[in-house]
């Protein structure tokens, strides 16, 4: 029996340039892709993994330094018991000047080169994991596993690990399915896409171990498996230190200020002291309440809290009926009554055309 934490796509030394959070959280988010990264290693020595796969993009090459990949040396020979597998990935690819080049690694890791397909046995736990590491920014066509044969390897463990989209139509090494299903691997073990899949039995995507910014909602953490006598058992692992959660709140126009507040406060998903919150407030508001004076009253309760205003004005409608009496405002008010609210379509309707008549001040 055999054992694997598969993870992958943790980027190390992202800067966080594009997010909606500021400069102070974003440092600290990169130093707790840092944090996360240590222990998933610890996690492997603290229950004697014999295998940490990581599936590329194990760092920014862009941004990254020497002193940055001295220090993944570093935390990768404190686990000398376990065999750690890299493939390269798009923003960590493997080419002459590579960093992955620069330092000199301990004997417990092994990285695929970039010269196709490559396989690294390990006879004494009866295992070949098979890899490929990228040599650039884009791959288009995948050539991998034409004549690939592993036949001579059946009375081993296989795994494979590899950085790549399932898809034909993709610039980031387009993988088949049916395709993988064939190569009769016990395990696949896949890079590229954050969201964590687990595709079937033998096939998953670990996703990051972080998540990155509001487009990466739900767990994160990696993959732990077991491969004993030809049968596989994966499970999802949540490790994250923090979520993002992108949520919906409703309101109308019978809620006062305080109602809207006691929502936010019953929030009750994720952790409001941790993670982060992006909120959609939707629905009818009355005219005297200010959603940034909402914002400021609440935003102490989380430690990261936006709020994307789609709110509708609520009007007086017997107020402006007659103070545009004449107009096409008291006009559009009288029509929409006749077809009636009971209808919310008609409701809307009156309501972001009344937005728009007010915003122009169309009075003719």
């Amino acid at each position: 029996m055999i054992s694997f934490v598969h993870t992958g796509d943790i980027h190390l030394g992202l800067q966080f340039n594009n997010v909606s959070f500021n400069r102070e959280k974003a440092m600290l988010r990169r130093r707790e892709l840092w944090s996360t990264f240590e222990g998933i290693v610890n996690y492997t020595k603290e229950n004697s993994i014999d295998f940490l796969l990581i599936a590329g993009d194990l760092f920014e090459e862009k941004y990254f330094t020497l002193g940055d990949i001295k220090r993944v040396r570093d935390i990768l020979s404190n686990i000398e018991e376990v065999k750690v597998i890299i493939s390269a990935g798009n923003h960590d690819y493997f080419y002459e000047k590579s960093l992955y080049n620069r330092v000199e690694w301990s004997p417990n890791v092994f990285i695929f080169r970039g010269n196709g397909l490559e396989k690294i046995e390990f006879p004494d736990l009866n295992t070949i994991i098979y890899g490929y590491s990228w040599d650039r920014v884009e791959i288009r066509e995948n050539n991998l596993f034409h004549d690939f044969n592993i036949e001579e390897d059946n009375d081993f463990n296989k795994i494979l690990l590899i950085h790549g989209d399932i898809g034909t139509k993709s610039n980031y090494l387009p993988l088949n399915l049916s395709s993988l299903k064939k190569l009769d691997m016990d395990y696949i073990a896949l890079g590229h896409i954050h969201k964590p899949e687990i595709i079937d039995d033998k096939i998953a995507y670990c996703g990051c171990p972080e998540p990155l910014d509001f487009g990466e909602i739900g767990d994160r953490g990696f993959i732990k498996g077991e491969i004993n006598r030809g049968k596989i058992e994966i499970d999802f692992v949540p490790f994250s230190k923090r979520r993002f959660w992108n949520k919906e709140i409703i309101i109308n126009e019978n809620m006062s200020y305080l109602d809207i507040i006691n929502l936010f406060k019953e929030i009750h998903y994720g952790r409001k002291d941790m993670d982060f919150y992006r909120i959609n407030l939707k629905g009818y508001i009355q005219n005297d309440i200010d959603v940034d004076s909402l914002f400021k009253s609440i935003k102490d309760e989380f430690y990261h809290l936006e709020i994307i205003d789609n709110t509708i004005p609520d009007y007086d409608l017997d107020a402006l009926e007659n103070a545009y009496s004449d107009s096409i405002i008291g006009g559009f008010i009288r029509e929409m009554k006749d077809k009636g609210f009971d209808n919310p379509m008609v409701k809307d309707a009156l309501y972001y055309g009344l937005g728009a008549l007010l915003k122009g001040r169309v009075d003719s």
